[in-house]
């Protein structure tokens, strides 16, 4: 029986290999020297962004026992797009452009990091409603980031507005190999812990009561989930920007693959989807189709489609 559950795992890793060695090797030409660390650079990056954004969007469903929502609800992309608008406003286009990388990297994170830990500790107490509350604020913050966005780019230079448009939206192509090696090392810390817990978040998604009359003890394993949340977030989101429906449909097929009822299958079949998805779709963007598109659009609309679906089916657990 355990051969068979491991089938589905193994081809997903063998068809995420595949994928990658042909983004790597394929068509390199006389400038591999300069063409492959490159490449490598973008998988690289791609896989520890799909890997965070999967782990990050189960963990957050199990808390929240429902199955259509995403980290992206409490605001966090909202909070990246606020950030970005509010420095080119204030030190001006050129100063953004010639910002540290790393310093800039440090600041979204410790931003987002620390207004995640204040939204769950002042919001989550010892109530099964707390999370409830936490989530509608959540929305309620995006709200108010993405319109106070809006404003302060409504009253900014064009070339400083352009300057904005083109760090906010999600890109696959512009990844640091340096800030990679920082925030990946901070993903992958992360994520082994989720697969840590892999039993006590199964323990967790049978729901408060069950999991209490049980023996865990649910409002700190809670809290350190959400906060393991918010860092892949961050880090995901620091590193490529803004991804809000991507979460939604690779832990959508990865529950459709392997269930729903053990974390130690579905964590590690979403990462691999999540990183089937972008590596698969980088590779016929950039060899087949020249660029005519961005990923991240594509992604982004059959999300959405996703979650639209979802809604009016009802799926909500």
């Amino acid at each position: 029986m355990a051969v068979v559950r491991a089938h589905p795992l193994a081809l997903l890793a063998l068809c995420l290999l595949g994928l990658g060695a042909a983004y790597l090797f394929a068509g390199l030409g006389p400038n591999a020297g300069f063409i492959l660390p490159l490449r490598a650079t973008r998988l690289g990056g791609m896989l520890v962004v799909g890997a965070s954004i999967a782990v990050a969007t189960v963990l957050f469903q199990t808390v929240a026992q429902n199955r259509i929502l995403t980290p992206s609800i409490m605001g966090f992309d909202a909070l990246y797009v606020l950030m970005q608008t509010a420095l080119v406003a204030v030190i001006g286009a050129v100063g953004f452009t010639s910002l540290p990388k790393a310093l800039k990297f440090g600041l979204e994170v410790g931003v987002m990091i620390t207004a995640a830990v204040l939204l769950f500790g002042t919001l989550l107490g010892r109530g099964p409603r707390d999370v409830a509350r936490m989530i509608l604020t959540g929305v309620i913050l995006g709200v108010l980031f993405r319109s106070l966005s809006g404003f302060v780019a409504r009253v900014m230079d064009p070339n400083a507005y352009s300057v904005v448009q083109s760090v906010t939206f999600a890109s696959f192509t512009r990844i640091d190999a340096t800030l990679l090696l920082i925030g990946g090392s901070a993903a992958l810390a992360a994520i082994a812990l989720a697969f840590a817990l892999s039993r006590r978040l199964d323990v967790m998604a049978l729901g408060r009561p069950v999991a209490v009359s049980l023996g865990l003890g649910y409002e700190r394993l809670m809290l350190l989930v959400l906060a393991l949340v918010a860092l892949l977030v961050s880090v995901s989101t620091a590193l490529v920007g803004p991804v809000a429906f991507f979460g939604l449909i690779v832990v959508g097929l990865a529950h459709a693959l392997v269930g729903a009822d053990r974390h130690a299958r579905l964590l590690p079949a979403a990462a691999l989807i999540a990183g089937i998805v972008l590596v698969g779709g980088q590779l016929i963007f950039e060899r087949l189709i020249g660029q005519q598109s961005t990923l991240s659009v594509v992604v982004e609309c059959v999300g959405g489609l996703v979650f639209l679906w979802l809604l009016l089916k009802g799926r909500v657990r």
